[in-house]
């Protein structure tokens, strides 16, 4: 049955309220140049979480300068990801997982909205949770307390502007985080300012370098943690681009405003947690709130306010796109009402990790290598599929079940299953025990060994490959290459049908 495309936007109290789903834009919406993506990839990723990445990769035991390697490689080529597939947006006017249905079919395309949505909402959560923890930390830190009633008031505060920019949507989003790059980018500055006295090279040029499979999983746990999580949101921001935009020009500047701060963020935080080793535990519990240990007490509010800004910022485009990803799973309701539904899931997540979780890194780690596999097949059969494109989309039948791409596509479908299959046989997760089922490769192939549990240690894989998060890597390659070679004929066969479409 044929979705019926929604209204373009509404008033509420004198505030335009955007009701476009997963309908493509129309003709009079579209504007902007690519170099306008700057804005809202800068502000989304320009968080001081991504300094406590640096304790996470070096966590591999990987010297700085293979840290450093790691980070910038990890960082831009994950982000070339999100660039190429917001190339699509233009293209097809519509948001990343309506385009999806493409590649997947109508119906099919629940399969790859349902990981999307799920991944959105886990980046919402954790991100709403991490900013009230370091309100909380910086509060503390300032006599003003700490405690439940202080990351309750924080708690609101985030939600709220949160929910508010993803309700409202796109164009307040732009607005909102135009205001939060210019800010966060003076403000990290300072940040790094201040903070670099606590660098000691000698202690930090002294860690010692690691084999090639602890750099591979550092690698690909940057990879999973920045732009691999984006790749599924990419389009929803660049739809609204002219259809004759340069694409060059869309993935230059979604690739810089998204890889620049996490890059040289991840770079200084790898300095500032390998001059202090006892900062790594501190980061596992409140990722930014261990930060304000190197800061001095009057530039706690700063700091703060480039925290829960940036994180501020991240979140509000995940809710946008978590919105977008469950209308395509398909609840039929207005976009605003998605949000909300998302809000209510997230509020639960948040109040979970920030009130009663003991360690943020072990149950985040495992939701982003979990996750990881799936999006990273998707994206691989999302990109060899837009790469086989001659044309554009028919938009109009992207609703339709009974159009050109019909209901479900089987390759892409068991492609995507099969290839998270072996992915998930070759990530692990021990330190989570109900994710210990990952890793089931690696004894066929000789990979690691599997310790099992004894008195109050977990389990472990005993093993150079064990933590190399392959299995990230295996369903990208599988995804794009099986698409790429088989899938064609199918959208040889799409194209050749004519429509009245404006693709």
């Amino acid at each position: 049955m044929s979705e019926v495309p929604t209204t373009p936007r509404t008033r509420v109290g004198g505030v335009d309220v955007e009701l476009n789903g997963v309908n493509a834009v129309s003709e009079a919406e579209r504007h902007g140049r690519p170099r306008d993506l700057f804005w809202p990839w800068f502000a989304a990723n320009v968080s001081v979480l991504a300094v406590s990445y640096g304790s996470f990769v070096l966590g591999f035991g990987i010297s700085f300068w293979q840290a450093t390697l790691v980070s910038v490689a990890g960082v831009v080529v994950s982000y070339v990801v999100v660039g190429l597939v917001a190339i699509a947006g233009k293209r097809g006017s519509a948001p990343t997982m309506t385009l999806s249905r493409a590649a997947f079919g109508v119906d099919g395309n629940r399969l790859p909205s349902l990981v999307s949505w799920l991944l959105t909402l886990g980046w919402e959560t954790s991100l709403a949770a991490v900013a009230v923890l370091a309100t909380a930390t910086v509060l503390g830190r300032l006599g003003a307390g700490g405690g439940t009633g202080t990351k309750l008031v924080a708690l609101v505060i985030v939600v709220g502007l949160i929910v508010l920019g993803g309700t409202l949507g796109f164009r307040v989003i732009m607005r909102m985080q135009r205001w939060i790059t210019v800010v966060t980018a003076v403000l990290t500055v300072l940040y790094i300012a201040f903070a670099a006295g606590s660098v000691d090279w000698g202690t930090v040029s002294a860690i010692p370098a690691g084999d090639t499979a602890a750099v591979v999983g550092a690698f690909t746990m940057v990879m999973t943690g920045f732009g691999l999580g984006w790749a599924n949101a990419a389009a929803d921001y660049s739809r609204y681009l002219p259809r004759d935009a340069s694409s060059g020009g869309v993935v230059l500047w979604t690739t810089l405003g998204s890889s620049l701060g996490p890059a040289v963020l991840l770079v200084f935080g790898a300095l500032v947690v390998g001059s202090q080793p006892d900062l790594s535990a501190r980061v596992a519990a409140d990722p930014v709130g261990a930060l304000t240990d190197i800061l001095p007490t009057w530039f706690l509010v700063p700091f703060a306010v480039v925290a829960v800004l940036g994180l501020v910022g991240g979140a509000v485009m995940d809710i946008y796109s978590s919105g977008l990803a469950l209308l395509n799973v398909g609840l039929r309701v207005p976009r605003p009402v998605a949000v909300l539904v998302d809000a209510c899931l997230m509020v639960a997540g948040a109040i979970y990790i920030a009130f009663f979780s003991v360690d943020f890194l072990t149950p985040f780690q495992g939701f982003l290598i979990t996750l990881g596999v799936p999006i990273a097949a998707w994206a691989g059969i999302f990109l060899a599929d837009l790469a086989t494109r001659r044309a554009g989309y028919a938009e109009d039948e992207l609703l339709d079940a009974r159009g050109r791409y019909g209901s479900v596509r089987w390759l892409p479908v068991l492609t995507m299953a099969g290839a998270t299959a072996i992915g998930w046989g070759l990530v692990s997760n021990a330190n989570a025990s109900w994710l210990a089922w990952q890793g089931y490769f690696f004894e066929p192939l000789g990979l690691a060994t599997w310790v099992p549990p004894s008195g109050q240690d977990a389990g472990y894989w005993d093993g150079d490959w064990g933590y190399a998060g392959l299995g990230v890597l295996l369903a990208f390659a599988l995804g794009f290459v099986v698409v790429a070679v088989f899938g064609r004929g199918a959208v040889r066969a799409q194209e050749s049908r004519s429509h009245d479409s404006r693709a």
